[in-house]
């Protein structure tokens, strides 16, 4: 398999397969492709489907193969940002809920349910994020731009509610109260704060969809 990443700030992966590969992806993913593409749609089984439930993702995963020769298949990106490429083999990934697009059929989806309860309900990801494992290159959805961090043993990294997009599974997540009743009530940066301690990378979003809905919405006439 290979691929291409066009078109930032509305981004689309473009994968080539050889004769008899396929590719795995969210139900709806699919942008275009060759004519000699084939889908099937499945659920992997009870356990996985269960899985991408829980992690924000449909249960049904559509797989694409290229037939009597090589093929090609585009994902687009569904809001403004960018799409990242992760080589699964070289580790698992920590990714945000719906931030899956595409995978190689060697990736896995399970569920990563955040070591503390605080972090899961009030850190910005929920208290389930979706763990990618296996083998395989993965295509995942950033809001906005993408900026990148390589976090030391025991380095931190302070992040406000819903930055925090993706990060390697050697990295730990809790919670922090933001501190002082005048900063939480006038400053407008909410009650806690995301923290984040390495070893390992963290990849942060520039515009989490819920801000870019939010600043839309202000906008719309209200009848």
């Amino acid at each position: 398999m290979r691929y291409e990443i066009k078109g930032e700030p509305m981004p689309v992966v473009l994968v080539y397969l050889d004769a008899n590969e396929s590719v795995n992806c969210q139900k709806g993913a699919m942008s275009w492709m060759t004519p000699n593409m084939k889908m099937s749609t499945g659920t992997g089984g009870f356990g996985k489907a269960l899985g991408k439930m829980f992690s924000g993702e449909s249960i049904f995963t559509n797989t694409y193969s290229a037939e009597g020769g090589p093929g090609m298949i585009a994902f687009a990106s569904s809001v403004p940002g960018s799409i990242i490429p992760f080589d699964i083999s070289k580790g698992d990934m920590i990714v945000q809920k719906g931030g899956y697009l595409a995978s190689e059929p060697g990736v896995e989806f399970s569920v990563a349910f955040q070591k503390k309860i605080g972090a899961g309900f009030f850190g910005g990801e929920g208290f389930i994020m979706q763990r990618l494992h296996g083998t395989g290159m993965a295509f995942v959805e950033i809001d906005g731009y993408v900026v990148e961090y390589e976090l030391q043993q025991g380095q931190q990294m302070l992040i406000d509610t819903g930055y925090l997009a993706a990060m390697t599974a050697t990295c730990t997540m809790d919670i922090q109260t933001v501190k002082g009743v005048g900063n939480v009530l006038f400053g407008g940066e909410g009650l806690f704060n995301t923290v984040v301690t390495g070893p390992g990378k963290i990849y942060l979003q520039t515009m989490p969809i819920n801000n870019l809905a939010g600043a839309v919405a202000r906008f719309i006439p209200r009848s």
